[in-house]
């Protein structure tokens, strides 16, 4: 009767082992499950970051170059329009102008 009082309390104190090591797994489970939460809400985060700087430059990017290709414009008309002023001027008058 011995030999099975002992298997019993073994065999009990394995199961409770057992329990509480599942319960340690269980809350080093969750404690890893909320670092991976709280590390992908900050790659979240640093992601949308970059999204809206991206989006800034190439919205300031493409507006200055909307900007300077307007400008360039200007300067080409006006050029054209000097130019064309300028030599229909001195056909009219016979005078060359410098």
């Amino acid at each position: 009767m011995a030999a099975s009082i002992t298997a019993a309390l073994s065999s009990f104190a394995q199961a409770v082992s057992s329990v509480v090591l599942a319960v340690f797994n269980a809350a080093l489970a969750v404690f890893q499950a909320v670092i991976a939460l709280f590390s992908e809400i900050a790659t979240g985060v640093l992601q949308i970051g970059q999204a809206v700087v991206k989006l800034a430059t190439d919205l300031v990017q493409d507006t200055l170059g909307f900007v300077f290709a307007n400008f360039f414009l200007i300067l080409l008309l006006g050029g054209a329009y000097y130019w064309y002023s300028n030599t229909q001027g001195a056909k009219r008058s016979g005078v060359r102008k410098v």
